[in-house]
């Protein structure tokens, strides 16, 4: 199987290697974080020019109408930056949602304002008690007249902090708690009164929120898909986001390796490099197929997250998401070690990247989760 780049892809690669390279280094992105909104905003106009924003977008609405294994391109090269703009949840996410359930009219007032980045977004479907568990849903959704109103509380929303629009998961129909049926999705304003929304840092430093809805009227054009069948819709979605995260998390740790070589080759003890070392060397080799076992893994999954055979798609993110959640946070361990004390001061950029592949590790479900989905996924077929 072939695992190159096409020459479009290599192309959008390169044009946003280089774009990051002069825009992001440790001090910018560290100033970012540290004033304004947490991210560039000129940057975020810069994507959009370069067609970043619009790359799942189909043409009709101003984008590229590219694929996963597109936007899995602009994931790895977000990861070596450690880029903060919210991608995931307003292209991947947000936008995917819309792309996939939206109606005709809900695609035309949405899709090119993400295109064009001037529409940020986010999807609300983690509840404070459901963990993982995407079916275990309280948040209530009570018809009244040609409106819905909604009632409830969604924590750790990625993008949640910045997004103009917030798609949220929520009951129509069945009791609280775990039911496949009976989920709706609807498209609310975060500015819309009753919305209050408690705004943080993730671990990484990237944004996130837990949104408060207190009798949050929702309008029924707001509704995303059908009345009561969303659960499919909303694993396809996650499933979408865990892909882009990996694929963001095999960028850090591709950073994580070529840091820690660098360092291997120049710090010296007892009079040569480190480096030379017989157990650091296979340490560093150990990292290195770490890494390229979880590039297959990472491209599989990508190539799969679209597929309509949802055994296949299952399968192929879950094993990524195991395979870097374990051996990705141990190489990031093994790179601090190699580090010696340095490895763990803040001053300096290692630590950064271990950030990001943690905080991948967790999005859409940790290790153990996807142990058991991929069981199941597995028993079933």
């Amino acid at each position: 199987m072939d695992f190159g780049y096409t020459e479009e892809q290599t192309l959008f690669s390169n044009s946003l290697q280089k774009l990051l390279a002069d825009s992001y280094d440790m001090e910018a992105r560290r100033g970012l974080i540290q004033d304004g909104p947490g991210y560039s905003e000129e940057l975020w106009q810069t994507y959009a020019e370069l067609g970043v924003l619009g790359i799942l977008v189909p043409e009709q609405h101003g984008g590229f109408d590219g694929s996963s294994v597109d936007a899995m391109v602009v994931g790895i090269e977000l990861g070596k930056t450690l880029a903060l703009e919210p991608v995931l949840p307003t292209v991947i996410l947000g936008g995917g949602a819309v792309q996939l359930a939206g109606s005709d009219q809900q695609k035309a007032d949405i899709l090119p304002k993400i295109v064009d980045g001037s529409l940020k977004m986010a999807v609300a479907f983690a509840e404070p008690t459901s963990r993982f568990d995407l079916g275990d849903v309280s948040t209530s959704a009570i018809a009244d007249g040609d409106e819905y109103v909604l009632n409830g509380v969604k924590n750790v929303v990625l993008g949640g902090d910045t997004a103009d629009k917030i798609i949220v998961s929520a009951r129509t129909s069945g009791d609280a708690g775990h039911a496949t049926d009976g989920i709706t999705l609807f498209i609310v304003d975060a500015d819309a009164s009753g919305v209050s929304r408690e705004n943080y840092r993730l671990v990484d430093s990237r944004g996130g929120a837990d949104v408060t809805l207190a009798n949050v009227r929702v309008s029924a054009d707001n509704v995303l898909g059908e009345l009561g069948t969303a659960y499919g819709l909303i694993e396809k979605i996650s499933d979408r986001g865990a892909a882009f995260a990996c694929a963001e998390a095999l960028g850090a740790f591709s950073r994580i390796n070529e840091i820690t070589l660098d360092y291997l080759k120049v710090r010296e003890q007892f009079g040569k490099p480190i480096g030379s070392f017989q157990v650091l060397q296979h340490r560093m080799a150990d990292m290195l197929i770490e890494y390229e076992y979880a590039k297959s893994l990472v491209f599989q999954a990508c190539m799969n997250a679209e597929s309509e055979d949802e055994t296949t798609r299952v399968r192929s993110v879950s094993a990524a998401k195991v395979y870097l959640g374990e051996n990705g946070r141990k190489s990031g361990l093994d790179a601090i070690q190699m580090h010696g004390g340095i490895g763990v001061t803040q001053e300096y950029e290692l630590g950064d990247f271990v950030k990001r592949m943690t905080v991948a590790e967790f999005l859409f479900g940790d290790v153990d989760h996807h142990v058991a989905r991929f069981g199941a996924a597995s028993y079933a077929a």
